[in-house]
């Protein structure tokens, strides 16, 4: 659900960004210099909201996939209420170095961990691209469940 709320959203920042791309472009030609300039800027600010918007719709569906996996972790310590466990686990996944062979950027959402072992870095601009949040992050959230 609300996956679908910021596609959505999304959606709604693209048609405006095009919108306004269009209407700039193809608006009425007209002599007047105050209407070719508020068309000039209607046409940069579409064009800037038309790249932005995918970028912010992605930035935007990876943190809600890392804010689900420390829930999904959450949800997996009150069920088996062993958080313990459950930090045990993730460190030997974790701990596996072969890395996969076909690993995908549009399936790594998919995996327990990070299917991209020995790739990752921890620079907080790489963080905002990264599907998983950083191992060590989950592990410290359900070991301080557990006191």
């Amino acid at each position: 659900m609300l996956q679908s709320v910021v596609v959505v959203l999304v959606g709604v920042i693209s048609i405006l960004s095009d919108f306004f791309l269009r209407m700039s472009y193809f608006g009425t030609r007209r002599s007047d210099r105050d209407e070719d300039s508020a068309g000039a800027i209607l046409f940069f600010l579409g064009l800037i909201a038309a790249i932005l918007a995918p970028i912010a719709a992605t930035l935007i569906q990876l943190a809600i996939s890392r804010k689900r996996e420390f829930l999904a972790d959450a949800t997996g310590a009150l069920i088996t209420r062993y958080p313990e466990g459950l930090a045990r686990a993730l460190e030997k996944i974790s701990a596996d170095p072969n890395p996969l062979r076909v690993a995908n950027n549009s399936t790594a959402h998919l995996y327990i961990a990070s299917p991209f072992r020995g790739k990752e870095r921890t620079n907080w601009f790489i963080k905002l691209f990264m599907t998983h949040p950083p191992v060590e992050e989950r592990i410290k959230a359900l070991r301080e469940m557990s006191v």
